[in-house]
């Protein structure tokens, strides 16, 4: 690897430099073989939802980890509807 750099730059030093001071020699050329086994993949788009809970249900999920907890309680309420769909 080339190293133009004697430390590594933070997102904010890269975004000052100019295109052309940017050192891209890491990165390989994007050829056909690449473009052939390219697959478009659409973004997974989810509605936002307003929701009123209750503090002591919030604070569960927060206690468990803060980072991620709305993501596990949309996977509960993924797994009910499931669960009722299959008893339905």
């Amino acid at each position: 690897m080339n190293k133009r750099y004697e430390t590594p730059l933070t997102p904010k030093q890269l975004a000052l430099l100019a295109d052309a001071e940017i050192d891209t020699g890491d990165i390989p050329e994007l050829d056909e073989q690449f473009w052939a086994k390219a697959k478009l993949t659409p973004p997974r788009t989810k509605p936002n939802v307003s929701l009123c809970l209750p503090q002591e249900v919030v604070e569960f999920f927060k206690s468990e980890n803060p980072k991620g907890y709305t993501a596990r309680m949309a996977a509960v309420l993924s797994a009910y509807v499931k669960a009722h769909r299959r008893a339905g």
